[in-house]
Order: C-alpha cells, then structure tokens, then sequence
C-alpha cells in the first residue's frame, strides 16, 4: 500500500459540507482506502470561473493509504457526482532512507 493524498473541491451549500464529507469518506473506504488523516479547508472564490454556476467550492483533503489501482479509480468513481466539483489525487514522497532508518538532516552549530 501507498500513501495518498487527494484533495476534494465540493460543490454544496454551507449547511451541507459535512454531510458531503461523510459520504465521500464512506465511498472512499468502500474503494479499499484506509482513510489516514482529514484537513477541511474552507470555501474558496476560484481564480478563473469555468461555469458560471460555479464561482467557489469547499476545499477538502483526504491522506490515505491505497493500492495504486484504486489510487487511478478514485477520479473516475467520483466523476459523476454532482456533489464532487473536482478530484486531484497524489502520491506523497517516501522518505528517505539510509540503512533502513529515516535520515535525519541536522545543522552543526559548532564553529571550525
């Protein structure tokens, strides 16, 4: 499994952002993501207007772990969802290893 993160423009109402986000985390996990982490962002104007209907949307993002086959399903699942304006799913970095422990950047502060 990998680490993900997809980031959710929703297209509801105020009143309806946490009902929109329940089901896109149960439709998630029915996907076969382990949901890891939630950050909800809060309704943004966006810059262009590709429909005039819509001028903002509630940003959301979702960190999971997945198979990378469902990683490439979850754009097309949520495709025809009115309440899903947009999907942009990625994959998060590995850190980085040496000798199979993390590696640790540290600044010396001792003077030659």
């Amino acid at each position: 499994m990998r680490r993900y993160e997809a980031l959710f423009i929703l297209n509801v109402a105020d009143e309806a952002v946490k009902d929109a986000i329940e089901k896109v985390t149960v439709q998630l996990q029915s996907l076969g993501c382990n949901i890891v982490g939630l950050q909800k962002m809060d309704r943004h104007n966006f810059a262009r207007v590709a429909r005039r209907k819509f001028s903002s949307g509630y940003y959301v993002n979702f960190i999971f772990d997945a198979e990378p086959a469902v990683a490439d399903r979850i754009k097309t699942h949520f495709a025809l969802d009115t309440t899903v304006f947009r999907v942009m799913v990625l994959k998060q970095p590995e850190p980085n290893r040496v000798g199979g422990a993390e590696q640790s950047w540290q600044v010396s502060t001792k003077s030659s």
